[in-house]
């Protein structure tokens, strides 16, 4: 890992935001999205950081409300629903996209309406992330079945004119709206203007692409002076993370060495 990639932040912390997805990058993927955690050392870590920087942001699939009860820490900001929802420090509730809140309802009666006794005996889980619903098939006994009729509910959500969008092991049923952690991430460095000049983003997966790909039209624009897309690889991740990321690392334990770095100063 370069001192040289790393120092534009940690020469100027009050100038830089850390941005990071917590699943595969901050928490270690597992079978159960309710079994994920956040490593304590690595909390400590995001701690340390937090005092030091001028952002600090998880950006999650998850709800911005969970993801800080995930994450357990209350001094930085939680973007949610891949960046549809904004929970800054101090806030009780988090914000949604009005254009996103407009489908809420639909969306999770789609979901009760799928969440069936066939779809639970193949081990397909939901998952309600109040604008988006998740159906996850990982740990299924029959991964082909489970993911047929995963794909069924896809086919459905299309005719029923909602958007379905494939991660790993899960597919996610969201509103005809754009919603990505790349529009998510520019809206709130934009709301910090001149104030950050440095941005970092970690993430694993197809997700946090649209995240890379939105640091780097920032810096071509000039909004941003550095940038660092860092790739945490694993068996799963799509390659395209490790084509596009400026650092790799390997799965949540390179990252909570990353965050190390960054804390110390190095």
């Amino acid at each position: 890992m370069s001192a040289e990639l790393l120092a534009p932040f940690t020469g100027e912390p009050h100038a830089a935001a850390i941005l990071l997805d917590i699943d595969g990058t901050l928490a270690p993927i597992v079978d159960h999205a309710s079994d994920a955690n956040v490593p304590e050392s690595t909390r400590q870590l995001l701690i340390a950081i937090s005092r030091a920087y001028k952002l600090v942001a998880c950006v999650t699939g998850r709800r911005a409300s969970e993801a800080r009860a995930m994450v357990s820490i209350g001094t930085i900001t939680y973007l949610g629903a891949h960046g549809a929802e904004q929970l800054r420090p101090g806030w009780t509730e988090a914000v949604l996209d009005p254009a996103v809140a407009e489908w809420a309802r639909r969306i999770r009666e789609f979901g009760r309406a799928h969440d069936t006794d066939a779809a639970r005996r193949l081990r397909v889980r939901i998952e309600d992330k109040g604008a988006i619903v998740a159906f996850h098939w990982r740990g299924a006994p029959d991964d082909q079945k489970a993911h047929a009729a995963v794909a069924e509910i896809a086919q459905q959500a299309e005719r029923d004119g909602l958007k379905p969008h494939w991660g790993r092991k899960v597919l996610e049923i969201r509103p005809p709206v754009t919603i990505d952690k790349g529009l998510g991430v520019r809206r709130l460095l934009e709301e910090f203007g001149d104030g950050v000049r440095s941005a970092l983003y970690a993430g694993d997966d197809t997700t946090d692409l649209d995240a890379f790909r939105a640091l780097d039209r920032m810096r071509q624009d000039g909004a941003l002076e550095r940038v660092l897309r860092v790739g945490v690889a694993s068996d799963e991740a799509p390659s395209e993370i490790t084509d596009e990321a400026d650092l790799v690392v390997d799965g949540p334990t390179g990252v909570r060495e990353l965050l190390r770095l960054l804390a110390a100063g190095e």
